[in-house]
């Protein structure tokens, strides 16, 4: 049996994925309507939910109680799990679960989630968050981390039953719409319906709506291939102590540093998240300082330092430093908790390292550039719109609520449309450039929008806009929100199809959810930069910024199309002779 250990090299079609083929309408529309397909809408749909009540609407209820903003503040802090979910993604791709194990080794933990996920908001809508805000701050955060848990298995689920009809691109697309449905139904709808009920009624029907998808996920579709619980997985762990393996001393030495820096991190964060949500207000710990002292320090010490860990132990193995004669036995206990460890810790990074190469550099920079004007914007949409701009709350909530997020799932629509004729590297590059370029529409809008307003005339949008009430005021806004959104949902649908083609079957879980957490940090790290900048020189300035910073993406997306194109020329010539 060939070992999982050597998998970019015994099986380079489905470690390293080539540049994605252009199938046109035919094999699009057979996507659309396979059994794969219309689950990962479902899941899409699972993953948005729990992540905007729990992250958005719970704030308006909290409001309408009268929470004071400062514990809503901290109420935020449970955002950390999905910034931090892949230091616990090891244990999902290697345990299994009693009792429903049976259910397949991705479902037993994505229908657990969302169960708990059920039970958990049925919950919430028992409390007064005014009176109960300690218990609601627990199963807030027990939400917020069994729906970073279910993330990480989903778009490990995505990776490991993708085939060329449910492509990994139409995948990726219809699990963005999901979630962007999602926003909607636990958003806008959400808070028509409080208005007319009350939020108890709201998140009980939502509870049962989470439960109806955790009934309904039992059915799906189990990957055909996911990687074994560690107990059934014998030969794989024989394979690392076998002749040409790096000993199990220097291995040893490995697993150490990397599970010592990563529980350390997930120490640290656990604790600051207890500290500050069950301390009094005086007694908090300050979160900015947090997020901007040891953020940078836990991603060092749980990404760059493995990376080069993992760079240098597989460097070694290829030259034969340090690897074992001849197979050796197991001493004991101790010997297969090394094993053990090692395979779910350390080779998934092993894995994407030595099968990139030198490329990683350009992979992870463009993974750490792309979606950077999203994600350092975010923070200070509101106060461009309602301080600078002094829009009211409910033009506000129309423009960006109502017809920014339908022009952000057009967005995602259109690019996975492109996917099937243009492929995937061509449309990364028209989302990179288009998001950048996205920063240009704000920029007008901070000098008047006379652009934008031209626009909106030109095309006649003005003139809907009166129609229901509005004013071209308001129409120049809605037009930048599209203009951006638009951008973004193709962006976004470009990336998550990136990301999940590059990831090994293998190891699909830890690999993506280190990936997916770097997307938004070099964005998270640079807010505390850019708001001193809109302090200092004003909005226009900081947009300009941005939309050069953006075009840093742009290049590496040109390089790595590049690299992919060379991939598959060799891969030609090799499948050829």
């Amino acid at each position: 049996m060939t070992s999982t250990i050597n998998e970019a090299e015994t099986n380079p079609d489905e470690a390293a994925p080539l540049p994605s083929q252009k199938p046109g309408w035919r094999k699009l529309l057979a996507s659309l309507g396979n059994r794969k397909t219309a689950y990962m809408l479902l899941f899409g749909f699972a993953s948005g939910l729990p992540y905007t009540l729990l992250l958005s609407t719970l704030y308006a209820w909290m409001s309408d109680a009268e929470v004071d903003l400062e514990t809503m503040g901290v109420f935020s802090l449970i955002g950390l799990a999905f910034a931090f979910k892949f230091l616990w993604s090891p244990l999902l791709d290697r345990i299994d679960l009693p009792v429903i194990k049976g259910l397949g080794h991705r479902k037993q933990w994505i229908v657990t989630a969302q169960a708990l996920l059920a039970v958990i908001l049925i919950l919430v809508s028992r409390l007064d968050p005014s009176g109960a805000i300690g218990l609601l701050s627990v199963l807030a955060g027990m939400g917020a981390f069994a729906s970073a848990t279910q993330d990480v298995v989903m778009d490990a689920w995505r990776v490991d039953v993708a085939d060329e009809v449910a492509t990994i691109d139409i995948l990726s697309t219809v699990y963005q719409l999901g979630w962007r449905s999602a926003v909607l139904v636990g958003g806008a709808l959400a808070l028509f319906m409080a208005e007319r009920t009350s939020w108890p009624a709201v998140y009980a029907m939502l509870g049962v709506v989470m439960a109806v998808v955790a009934f309904a996920s039992i059915f799906a579709p189990e990957p055909a291939r996911t990687t074994a619980s560690l107990t059934a997985d014998d030969d794989a762990l024989r394979e690392l102590r076998s002749a040409g393996q790096l000993s199990p001393k220097v291995r040893g030495w490995a697993l150490a540093i990397v599970g010592v820096l990563w529980a350390w991190a997930l120490v640290t964060v656990g604790d600051f998240m207890f500290r500050s949500l069950s301390s009094d207000p005086a007694a908090r710990p300050d979160s900015v300082k947090f997020i901007q002292n040891m953020g940078p320090v836990i991603v060092i010490a749980t990404v760059v330092v493995p990376v080069i860990i993992a760079a240098v132990l597989e460097n070694w193995r290829r030259k034969g430093r340090y690897v074992l004669d001849a197979t050796v036995p197991k001493q004991g206990g101790l010997d297969s908790l090394v094993d053990q460890g090692y395979r779910a810790l350390i080779l998934p990074l092993t894995e994407f390292v030595g099968r990139l190469g030198w490329a990683v550099i350009i992979v992870l920079t463009l993974v750490l550039t792309y979606r950077f004007t999203d994600t350092v914007w975010g923070s200070f949409a509101y106060p461009f719109y309602l301080g600078e701009l002094e829009y009211s709350k409910d033009e506000v909530a129309i423009a960006s609520k109502f017809f920014g997020v339908g022009a952000l799932m057009l967005g995602i629509a259109l690019g996975g449309a492109l996917f099937s004729f243009i492929g995937r590297m061509p449309v990364m590059l028209i989302g990179a450039l288009t998001a950048a370029l996205s920063n240009l529409l704000y920029a007008d809008l901070a000098l008047g929008g006379h652009t934008m307003a031209a626009v909106s005339d030109f095309t006649g949008f003005t003139t809907l806009v009166e129609a229901f009430g509005g004013d071209q005021r308001l129409a120049k806004l809605m037009v930048a929100i599209a203009g951006e959104n638009l951008a973004g949902g193709l962006a976004g649908a470009a990336l998550v199809a990136y990301l999940s083609s590059i990831t090994a079957k293998g190891y699909s879980a830890v690999q993506y959810a280190l990936l997916s957490s770097l997307t938004f940090l070099v964005g998270t790290l640079g807010r505390g930069a850019l708001g001193q900048m809109i302090d200092e020189q004003g909005y226009y300035p900081v947009f300009i910024l941005t939309t050069l910073l953006g075009m840093i993406a742009v290049v590496f997306c040109v390089i790595e199309w590049w690299r992919q194109a060379r991939l598959g020329k060799r891969a030609g010539i090799v499948a050829a002779g």
